[in-house]
């Protein structure tokens, strides 16, 4: 990257939950940072994304979906979180899912009324709309509520113009040299990464029976040789819970490890042993100080 005109700049990635964010990210860097699920609220920290080719650097931000429930500390810690981004970023993609427009979009579009950079709107799902004679009509509707730089219709799962999103983009992005070396990916650890990948194992193997009121520490992460060691600790909020994540005779547990190790290794490019606990702390998910012990709110 030696063009002394590149760009570089944080691309904040922006909508209510369970909008195809964390997919988008994933397609856009080709290699999975953050994790995803069909659960709404999987991601729940900023998370970045760097892609850095000849003529720019991105830096997307990947954000918890907005929300207007706010009865839990963990809501207000999410929404806190998408809207501080909004302030500190260089482009917008506000992102919904098809032409589906809920009270949950409407309360993005009003946090994005006091943005002062460019916002694109990206349509995402719409390999999912069967009738395509309603896109065009409905992409004219979605235009009329607010004032975007481009309306971009894209599928984020098989990658339909994704390349055309990061075009648009590249535009809008201020002349800059780059923020982060090259072959930098992600601000976040190694160990950060992991507790992701359990906690996505376990929202997947569990569905519904998974409670919100649940995440991962990574108490031990140890190099020895040629393996790592790292010890996992996952809180619940109750003994019910509990019982849920470990399983009958542990098989729910043992099925979470071993697909979560797989991840790891490639992640890693390392042998895992990979240890996994359970215990209770109850109420964590709506206590600040709980949650900041846990990393979800910085000092």
């Amino acid at each position: 990257m030696n063009a002394p005109d590149c760009r570089c700049g944080y691309v904040a990635l922006i909508g209510r939950p369970n909008v195809g964010k964390s997919t988008l990210l994933n397609r856009l860097l080709g290699q999975k940072i953050s994790i995803t699920s069909k659960r709404p609220q999987t991601t729940r920290h900023r998370i970045l994304g760097i892609k850095t080719t000849d003529t720019a650097q991105f830096v997307y931000v990947d954000t918890p979906g907005m929300h207007s429930y706010e009865g839990r500390a963990m809501n207000r810690h999410m929404n806190r979180e998408a809207a501080r981004t909004l302030q500190e970023v260089d482009v917008v993609v506000f992102m919904v899912e098809g032409l589906r427009w809920t009270e949950d979009d409407e309360l993005v579009l009003k946090e994005l009324s006091s943005v002062g950079c460019p916002v694109v709107l990206v349509v995402n799902k719409v390999d999912l709309i069967t009738d395509k004679q309603l896109l065009l009509p409905g992409l004219q509707e979605l235009s009329s509520r607010g004032v975007f730089e481009q309306i971009i219709p894209l599928s984020a799962v098989n990658g339909r113009n994704v390349a055309e999103l990061e075009t648009v983009v590249e535009s809008l992005l201020p002349v800059s040299v780059p923020f982060f070396p090259e072959d930098q990916v992600t601000d976040r650890s190694e160990r950060f990464l992991v507790a992701e990948r359990v906690r996505e194992k376990l929202f997947r193997k569990l569905g519904r029976e998974l409670p919100y009121g649940i995440t991962v520490e990574i108490e031990s992460f140890r190099r020895e040789r040629n393996i790592i060691h790292i010890h996992a600790l996952i809180w619940v909020e109750r003994q019910s819970q509990k019982s849920i994540v470990i399983g009958k005779q542990g098989r729910v547990l043992k099925e979470v490890g071993q697909e979560a190790r797989g991840e790891i290794e490639q992640l890693l490019g390392s042998r895992v042993n990979l240890k996994l606990w359970v215990k209770v702390k109850e109420g964590w998910a709506d206590d600040e100080r709980a949650l900041r012990s846990l990393g979800y709110v910085e000092d």
